[in-house]
């Protein structure tokens, strides 16, 4: 099999017949976070609330996140495939159809949903398809994964400002996928806060230069 053949079955996403088996018990217990301490499974205090997303390689998406004013608590973890509680090795394999997402616990009288929205956009070029720039498989696509109505309806009018922002530049279609809330499996220990535990580690983020025209990093609207 040639590099191409690679590339292309892992940025294919793999019918139910095809994925890998995975297990039931989870391959890990989430613990504290390494930053801050707080526990990135929760229990949260009252009023935070969480969200999903998918950026390309969840290390240095998380910093993203984490860096951010009125975040609570974040982790890594796999979302979006077939395969239940899958290992970080077997998603790497294009064979479970999960994506690297990031989990971020916020607190919503801080920091919007919308700003986070706009910081999702502006870290990453959401128009690669099964990829980040170098960072090839289906574990690389842009993703938003939403967990009512509500976030639903903010998350496709940010997709739609932003893609009129970006065809203003002359960048092509966003390829983002926004669905309903799949289950989170939390990543190893080892990936949580992986470029806080290795600050020399790899990054392969980069966004498009272009400002997403939503978001104020304050209160909800």
């Amino acid at each position: 099999m040639n590099l191409l053949d690679i590339f292309s079955r892992k940025a294919r996403m793999p019918g139910p017949g095809e994925a890998l088996p995975g297990r039931e018990r989870p391959i890990t217990e989430p613990g504290a976070h390494f930053v801050n301490g707080h526990p990135i499974a929760g229990p949260y205090p009252a009023g935070i609330e969480t969200a999903v997303f998918g950026l390309g390689c969840f290390w240095g998406a998380e910093r993203k996140f984490w860096e951010a004013d009125g975040v609570w608590a974040t982790a890594v973890g796999y979302a979006g495939g077939l395969t239940p509680n899958p290992t970080y090795g077997e998603v790497c394999t294009g064979m479970t159809g999960h994506n690297e997402v990031v989990l971020v616990a916020y607190d919503p009288a801080v920091v919007s949903y919308d700003a986070l929205l706009r910081l999702f956009f502006e870290s990453h070029n959401p128009t690669q398809g099964m990829r980040q720039g170098n960072d090839v498989g289906t574990q690389y696509r842009s993703g938003i994964y939403v967990a009512n109505a509500a976030e639903r309806n903010r998350a496709e009018a940010a997709r739609d400002a932003y893609q009129a922002a970006l065809s203003a530049q002359g960048h092509g279609a966003i390829t983002t996928e926004i669905l309903d809330r799949p289950p989170f499996y939390f990543a190893e220990v080892e990936h949580q806060q992986y470029l806080a535990k290795n600050p020399n580690g790899y990054c392969g983020l980069g966004g498009t230069g272009v400002s997403c025209p939503i978001g104020t990093g304050v209160a909800a609207l």
